[in-house]
C-alpha cells in the first residue's frame, strides 16, 4: 500500500485525502489545528462553489451539507454611479446551482470523517526540516497549506504573476438578518462594483448557526474601503461594513435596515495578499521533492470567487494523476505533469481574475452594460464562474466581444 502525506487540511488537502483513502491508499494528514479548534475558530474564507466543483464532492460522497446549504441559483452585477445610484443592475441564472458552506463546518466535518474512516491525523505544525524527514518515509508528500514557512519552498513564477503586491484589502462579515433582494425570488451572489473604490459581494451561505449571508468588501488599497486592518472588535467590524454599504451601495444597505447581526464572535475576517503563481515542486535540503497543491501554487485574489473551486479542481486532477500512476515513483516528472494538467484549467482563472483587478477596458464595460438588456449576456457571464475557460471565447478580445453581442442582439426592424 502506497503511503502518502498531505500537509494541510483545507478544501484541497482533505478532498484529496478522502479520495485517496476511498481507493485504499495509506494517507496521513498533518495540520496545526484539531477539528474542534477549526469549528470553534474564526471564519476562514468567502467560499462559493459552483456546479463543477460541487460535482467533485458528490463523486466522493462527501457533499454532507448539500441539503442544508442555500442553493445559489444566480449571479447578479450592479454598478454604482457617481451619486451612489445603480447605473447597471442585472442577474444571470446559473445552469447548475452553487453553494457556500462555512469552511469551519466543512473542514472540521471532513477531518473527523477522514479519521473515522481510519485515516491518520497528526496535529502538529510542520517546518521544512520536518518535511526533509517525511520525504524519506512517504512515497509522496503534498503541501496543501498555503501560508507560512512551507510556501517559501515554492518559488514565485514571475512569468505568470503580474502583481507583486496586494491589489485589494479584504474584509468579511458573516451575518443573519439580511433581507431578500426584491428584484428576484431566488438566491443569488450579488457583485456590486464601485468604480475606483472596490467591490462588495453578498453571498448566501450556510454557517454554524444556519443560513446566513456573507458581506465581503474588496477595497483598492489606500482607498475608502481600506479601513479594516487595525479593527479587532467584531462589532466595530460589522459597523464599518454597514456604514460603507450605506455610503457606496445603498441598495444593499436597504436589505440591512431590518437589523443584522454577526452570526457569531468569529464571523469576521480581514487581510490582504498578493496574487501569485508559484513553481509546483519544492526541493528540500536533502534533495527530496514535494508537490504543491491549490493555493500553495496558484493563489488568486478572491474577486472572482474561485479559491475553493480551484482547490476542488486541483484535488480532483491530482487524485486522477496519482491513481493513474500506479506503482511508479512519484518523481519530478510526475509532479510537473500533475501540475501542468491542473494549470490547463487554472490558467483561465488566473487570467480572468487578474483582468478583473484592473480597470475594465471599454469593450468589457459594454458587455457588462449589455447584460442588463440581453439575458444571453447575463447568462454567459454568470456561468463563466463555473467555467472560466469560456471567457477566452468572448470576453477579453474586443472583436470577439463585438461578435458575441451581435449574435445575441435582437434583429433590427
Amino acid at each position: 500500500m502506497r503511503k502518502i502525506l498531505i500537509v494541510g487540511a483545507g478544501q484541497a488537502g482533505l478532498q484529496l485525502a478522502l479520495g485517496l483513502q476511498s481507493h485504499g491508499y495509506d494517507v496521513t494528514v498533518m495540520t496545526n489545528r484539531t477539528a474542534a479548534e477549526v469549528r470553534d475558530g474564526r471564519v476562514l474564507s468567502t467560499q462559493c462553489m459552483f456546479n463543477t466543483s460541487l460535482g467533485h464532492e458528490r463523486e466522493l460522497g462527501i457533499n454532507f451539507w448539500e441539503d442544508a446549504a442555500p442553493k445559489v441559483e444566480g449571479l447578479g452585477v450592479s454598478v454604482s454611479g457617481p451619486g451612489a445610484e445603480r447605473v447597471i443592475d442585472w442577474v444571470g441564472e446559473l445552469d447548475g446551482y452553487g453553494q457556500s458552506v462555512d469552511q469551519r463546518i466543512k473542514m472540521a466535518g471532513w477531518l473527523e470523517t477522514f479519521a473515522q474512516r481510519g485515516g491518520q491525523v497528526v496535529i502538529h505544525g510542520v517546518a521544512v526540516s520536518d518535511l526533509d524527514y517525511f520525504a524519506r518515509t512517504y512515497d509522496l508528500v503534498l503541501v496543501a497549506a498555503g501560508k507560512g514557512e512551507l510556501v517559501s519552498m515554492f518559488g514565485r513564477d514571475a512569468s505568470r504573476s503580474p502583481y507583486d503586491a496586494p491589489q485589494r484589502a479584504l474584509s468579511v462579515a458573516y451575518v443573519h438578518g439580511l433581507g431578500p433582494r426584491p428584484e428576484h425570488d431566488f438566491k443569488a451572489v450579488r457583485c456590486n462594483l464601485v468604480p475606483g473604490v472596490g467591490e462588495l459581494f453578498v453571498i448566501p451561505a450556510l454557517t454554524i448557526s444556519g443560513a446566513c449571508d456573507i458581506l465581503f468588501w474588496e477595497g483598492i488599497p489606500g482607498g475608502p474601503l481600506d479601513v479594516f486592518g487595525d479593527v479587532k472588535d467584531p462589532a466595530e467590524h460589522l459597523r464599518l461594513t454597514l456604514e460603507l454599504m450605506k455610503t457606496f451601495t445603498p441598495w444593499e444597505y436597504d436589505r440591512a435596515r431590518g437589523g443584522v447581526e454577526l452570526t457569531d464572535a468569529g464571523g469576521t475576517l480581514a487581510g490582504r495578499y498578493a496574487p501569485v503563481v508559484r513553481n509546483p515542486i519544492g526541493e528540500l535540503p536533502s534533495g527530496g521533492l514535494v508537490l504543491g497543491v491549490a493555493d500553495v501554487v496558484v493563489a488568486n485574489d478572491p474577486i472572482t470567487g474561485q479559491g475553493s473551486n480551484n482547490a476542488a479542481k486541483c484535488a480532483a486532477v491530482y487524485l486522477d494523476a496519482i491513481l493513474a500512476h500506479g506503482d511508479k515513483p512519484f518523481d519530478r516528472d510526475f509532479m510537473q505533469a500533475a501540475f501542468d494538467r491542473y494549470w490547463e484549467n487554472a490558467q483561465h482563472v488566473t487570467k480572468w481574475t487578474n483582468a478583473m483587478l484592473a480597470p475594465p477596458p471599454e469593450h468589457v464595460l459594454n458587455l457588462i452594460g449589455a447584460a442588463g438588456q440581453l439575458p444571453a449576456v447575463a447568462h454567459r457571464f454568470a456561468n463563466g464562474f463555473d467555467n472560466p475557460a469560456d471567457f477566452e471565447n468572448w470576453f477579453y478580445d474586443p472583436e470577439k466581444a463585438g461578435a458575441f453581442l451581435a449574435s445575441v442582439a435582437p434583429p433590427q426592424p
